[in-house]
């Protein structure tokens, strides 16, 4: 039987409301949990619903659970591309309208992620009859990607066709990369000759660019930025996995500013998905962050320099561990 032809209408384009993909890139004690919490409480003042937090990381996101709403799943390995898939959509029959992934990373190379799906694949199609041809594996490397990267591909469809608000969170880790670049002169000019240099890529995430094209936002957390984000890094690996369109320019202004991620920022975003305009110019200008008060501190605008370095350097660790839990995560990317 002949298909029949589908047919489309087309109606005059409009702002209307669209879930929001962020994405927290950053190392260890960059404050990526606490931040994707504060934007989570965040976009829940605005769309309510449950916040559910996905927790890969031993439980260690419950270290924040006397300062914010949220529910939790201890999510543990293995870590393939479906199990992430299975997860989010658990929690999304749970009643949430806003998911945090913490970590991400796990997907790509934690226990039972892609590198080690890829590896059993490999090392199966090269055993035959029990024994393991190390030529064959080599050979079969490439074929081996296939279920991999499907899996890969059946888990951003899941991200991008859901309904919910998903803040995810990688690692990531200081890389290097050989480049071809051209060979100058005395006088700085190309010569017409090119040699292999390595280059420094900085700080770049530990799983799949896939995910980055498909973001709203995506920040980069430098190592200590406590979630103050940086909008316009140097470094090429760095660049590549910032993302900021033109509506959401603001954020720069904020960050500017040494203003972390936060509940305010988060409802912004969740306002502008839902079909309303980006901030205007002057309301860029108001304060934006809830000052964090911790137990048992109070904290001067102006702090006394002169006092005790002990109490200074106590403070300060009290506060970085209430920002980056993830420094003793127990996690190492490879």
């Amino acid at each position: 039987m002949a298909r029949e032809p589908r047919r489309f209408t087309a109606e005059p384009a409009k702002r209307t409301a669209t879930p929001l993909f962020i994405g927290l890139f950053g190392p260890s004690s960059s404050g990526k949990t606490y931040s994707a919490l504060e934007l989570a409480t965040g976009i829940q003042s605005v769309v309510g619903g449950d916040i559910v937090g996905i927790d890969t990381e031993n439980r260690r996101m419950l270290h924040y659970a006397d300062d914010f709403d949220f529910k939790h799943i201890d999510f543990q390995p293995p870590f393939g591309s479906l199990d992430y898939r299975d997860v989010i959509k658990a929690a999304e029959d749970m009643g949430a309208k806003t998911v945090i992934v913490d970590s991400m990373s796990h997907e790509h190379e934690g226990p039972g992620g892609m590198i080690e799906l890829h590896e059993q694949i490999a090392r199966r199609m090269a055993t035959w009859d029990g024994k393991f041809d190390p030529k064959k594996f080599e050979r079969v490397k490439m074929l081996a990607w296939n279920e991999p990267k499907q899996n890969r591909r059946a888990l951003l469809n899941q991200l991008v066709r859901t309904n919910l608000n998903v803040v995810c969170c990688w690692r990531a880790k200081h890389t290097s990369k050989p480049q071809t670049v051209p060979v100058l002169d005395n006088n700085n000019q190309p010569t017409g000759r090119t040699k292999q240099e390595v280059v420094d890529m900085g700080y770049t995430p530990i799983g799949g660019e896939e995910f980055v094209f498909e973001m709203t936002v995506a920040a980069f957390l430098p190592p200590g930025a406590r979630g103050v984000p940086v909008w316009e890094p140097e470094k090429p690996g760095e660049k590549a996995m910032v993302k900021l369109t033109k509506d959401h320019a603001w954020l720069r202004e904020i960050a500017a500013k040494g203003r972390p991620l936060n509940r305010q920022i988060g409802a912004g975003l969740a306002r502008w998905a839902l079909g309303t305009a980006a901030p205007k110019p002057e309301a860029r200008q108001e304060p934006v962050e809830t000052p964090r008060e911790e137990p048992g501190l109070s904290e001067p605008d102006e702090p006394d320099r002169s006092q005790a370095a002990t109490g200074a350097g106590e403070r300060a660790n009290f506060d970085e561990d209430r920002r980056s839990h993830d420094d003793d995560s127990g996690y190492e990317g490879v």
